[in-house]
């Protein structure tokens, strides 16, 4: 009986995922640039143009429609041309899956970096990630999303964030930026936590007030948010290489 909607979910996938070259609008940043400033738990971001990244570009009100991990070279194994594999990401139709640097060569790219990120929670991080290899994407949230399409409609601003967070909450499925911010979470990295300002009683200061972070739960977390997040570091290859703009040669300028 599951055959049948695993079959449609298979073709819903592959219709959702078919990339349309025209719909890209960033420049791709150099992959041997972009490799050489990647560091192990860096968030890579995706500007996508496929059907679904438009739907995701569209409720995030952002350029990023993805997000895959840097594990690096510890990651083991090579694709069918031979390429190293280096990342993890949730994908469509391969589910969360190792994925070379050229997945991402055409593309528009962000690096994003957690802030004194420790080396033991690193390495706690990569090992739940890579644990998670092989688990397929949600097929309820590809569902939720899909509805977008067709035509995609006018959504009020205040509920965009709601519609990417469906979700089955099977934790055997996985969507991209879920994937990556449940790894932060579960080592107490904060994205975009909700903070609250609380007095602190019995205080010398009647004015003290302690910070108090609320977990925002993974599903509601979206590609923008590493980028737009307070505590993670943006690197832009183009600049950690040395970029002088008196080296630029633009044409018809003496």
């Amino acid at each position: 009986m599951l055959r049948v909607p695993r079959f449609a979910g298979r073709l819903l996938a592959q219709f959702l995922s078919k990339q349309r070259p025209s719909a890209r609008t960033g420049t791709p940043t150099d992959p041997v640039k972009l490799l050489k400033c990647l560091q192990p738990c860096d968030v890579l971001l995706v500007e996508g143009c496929s059907r679904v990244a438009t739907v995701t570009k569209y409720l995030t009100q952002s350029t990023w429609s993805h997000a895959a991990l840097y594990v690096g070279p510890a990651l083991g194994g090579c694709d069918a041309a031979g390429e190293p594999y280096l990342f993890i990401e949730a994908d469509l139709v391969h589910g969360v899956c190792k994925q070379p640097l050229s997945r991402y060569r055409d593309f528009h790219t962000r690096i994003c970096r957690a802030r004194n990120l420790g080396e033991e929670d690193k390495a706690r991080m990569l090992d739940e990630v890579m644990g998670k290899i092989g688990n397929q994407y949600d097929l309820k949230n590809l569902i939720d999303l899909a509805r977008y399409l067709f035509p995609l409609p006018p959504v009020p601003a205040r509920w965009r964030r709601k519609m990417i967070a469906f979700g089955s909450g099977d934790p055997t499925k996985a969507i991209c930026s879920s994937l990556i911010a449940e790894a932060f979470q579960n080592v107490g990295y904060p994205i975009l936590p909700i903070v609250r300002h609380d007095r602190i009683s019995n205080a010398a200061d009647q004015d003290a007030v302690e910070e108090i972070y609320e977990i925002r739960h993974q599903s509601l977390y979206a590609p923008r948010d590493f980028d737009v997040s307070p505590y993670f570091d943006v690197i832009k290859p183009t600049l950690e290489l040395g970029f002088d703009y008196r080296n630029i040669h633009w044409r018809g300028r003496g």
